[in-house]
């Protein structure tokens, strides 16, 4: 499975941003589609999860509500949604693919490259 992930920026506090990570692979169907987002200092965190077959979603509760994970399977891309955003929020995102749900990072053998999120206040 391979990631690419797109979409970061910088914005103020309050903004939106949408990230993109465009998947590959034939057995896509297989995997588990997580967010994770890394700040300076700090280990990487789970932001949510969403499965390619049944449009689930499960979150970190600092985001429930401002947050959501969509997708399109016409073109394997999964997205990130981020309303009302903070600026703790603000991070290196990154999309990953594991066989199981999990929050947990060691969990997901396949990571995209990271976009960088900024949101100042």
């Amino acid at each position: 499975v391979q990631l690419q992930a797109s979409g970061g920026g910088s914005v103020q506090a309050g903004g939106s941003l949408r990230l993109a990570c465009a998947a590959s692979g034939r057995t896509l169907s297989r995997y588990y589609m997580g967010w994770f987002r890394q700040a300076p200092g700090k280990e990487r965190e789970f932001v949510g999860i969403m499965n390619w077959r049944v449009p689930s979603t499960y979150y970190k509760d600092s985001v429930k509500g401002r947050f959501t994970i969509s997708r399109d399977n016409a073109d394997n891309t999964i997205y990130l949604q981020m309303n009302s955003l903070k600026p703790e929020d603000a991070a290196v995102y990154y999309c990953a693919a594991g066989p199981v749900l999990s929050t947990i990072r060691t969990d997901y053998p396949y990571w995209g490259q990271g976009t960088q999120v900024t949101v100042s206040s």
